[in-house]
């Protein structure tokens, strides 16, 4: 089964993971429809850069932590489905849009906590069960966690108990939409060199030579690194995996 105009949604789709997410999912011949929450611009680029690849793309803005704003999103993205693709669902949604705030446990504020649960899993949870009635039965689910559900580093005890919660979330899922033949999986990035959490793995040459250390490949990830994975599952080719946890890290502390 071709994969040709099959259409994946992917949040935070402007710069870093998503970017490449967005634009590895293109090359596997898909249309793209990407959120931003405030770099309009690197979004419209991102879906020029589609275009010019020969696939039909869209930016539409989102505040993944905003459940209230969910409703009138998904109106816009039925409005856009109807107006640029030609159809009324698409094939895949990919929950990846995040912030970070690594900060000791002991330091953490209960308004700190509440930015990263509205946008790693209240808003990932509410998200989908939104957009659920919208996906076309075998299509698929990608939920984006971290390495840091499996190992640990200082200040991330709340970052990574979301995505803990998020891994879970993703075979509950398997489970229940499993009768629609929609696959469900989680990608878990290992340390990769962009903006995210102030881009201390892209900048900060002492961080990248402990994480050298502690990898397998003995390197420093980058984003096409997870983005070629996630396209992947975007494929007919990934027909057979679901309720997976997919660590893409290089082999972090085994």
């Amino acid at each position: 089964m071709s994969t040709k105009n099959k259409i994946a949604l992917v949040t935070g789709g402007s710069r870093g993971l998503g970017k490449d997410m967005a634009i590895s999912i293109a090359k596997k011949g898909l249309d793209v429809i990407i959120t931003y929450n405030t770099q309009k611009d690197e979004a419209l680029a991102v879906v020029a850069e589609i275009e010019n690849l020969g696939q039909k793309a869209v930016a539409l803005q989102l505040n993944a932590g905003d459940i209230n704003s969910f409703d009138s999103f998904l109106q816009q993205v039925t409005q856009q489905l109807h107006d640029t693709f030609g159809t009324d669902k698409f094939d895949y949604l990919i929950n990846n849009a995040g912030v970070g705030i690594a900060k000791p446990f002991l330091d953490f504020t209960i308004d700190e906590f509440d930015t990263l649960m509205n946008i790693h899993f209240k808003g990932v949870f509410f998200l989908t069960q939104k957009a659920v009635p919208m996906l076309n039965d075998g299509g698929g689910i990608i939920n984006i966690s971290t390495g840091l559900t499996r190992f640990t580093a200082p200040g991330s005890a709340a970052y990574a108990s979301m995505k803990n919660a998020v891994e879970s979330l993703t075979r509950y899922l398997a489970k229940e939409l499993g009768v629609r033949n929609i696959n469900v999986n989680t990608v878990a990035p290992g340390a990769i060199a962009t903006d995210f959490g102030a881009a201390t793995v892209k900048n900060n040459a002492q961080v990248q030579e402990h994480i050298k250390a502690i990898t397998a490949l003995a390197r420093i990830g980058q984003p096409e690194d997870i983005g070629g994975v996630v396209a992947f599952l975007c494929t007919e080719d990934a027909r057979w995996i679901t309720a997976q946890r997919i660590e893409v890290s290089g082999g972090m502390y085994v």
